[in-house]
């Protein structure tokens, strides 16, 4: 049995719409948000419904993460973060040649390559955590 049972039929049923070969990887970071989500107790209990059609994560004391793929990058997938936050931002000066961005609003990865669970962990907690340190300079980080 999966760790993380769907309950939410939309959200199930969006991860059944992905093509087979990208689903895997979509639940991959799905299992990586909600076992953040269950470990870290300051950000309290993870939402999963979906926002734009695709899975969104939140917390009460922070910035949602989304995931999904997009016909036009066929080759790649994206965790998407508020994009007037200062998120991306930090992401980028944190891991600027481990990770890959989509302006200021996503994290993309390749499909085929193995997921950098270290680096994203650190960005979902930063998320979950972003109303509690975003006045923090570099949000609390040594970026």
């Amino acid at each position: 049995m999966e760790k993380f049972p769907i309950k939410d039929e939309a959200v199930a049923a969006a991860f059944e719409v992905f093509p087979p070969q990208v689903r895997p990887q979509l639940l991959a970071l799905r299992c990586l948000i909600l076992t953040i989500g269950h470990r870290v107790d300051p950000i309290g209990k993870v939402t999963e419904s979906l926002k734009w059609g695709e899975p969104s994560y939140s917390t009460i004391c922070g910035s949602p993460v989304r995931i999904g793929w997009k016909d036009n990058r066929p080759s790649e997938l994206a965790l998407y973060f508020h994009c007037q936050s200062k998120l991306v931002s930090t992401f980028r000066a944190l891991y600027p040649n481990i990770l890959s961005f989509d302006g200021n609003r996503a994290i993309v990865l390749r499909i085929k390559a193995p997921l950098p669970h270290k680096e994203l962990q650190h960005c979902i907690e930063l998320a979950f955590n972003y109303h509690r340190i975003k006045k923090l300079p570099h949000l609390g980080t040594q970026a």
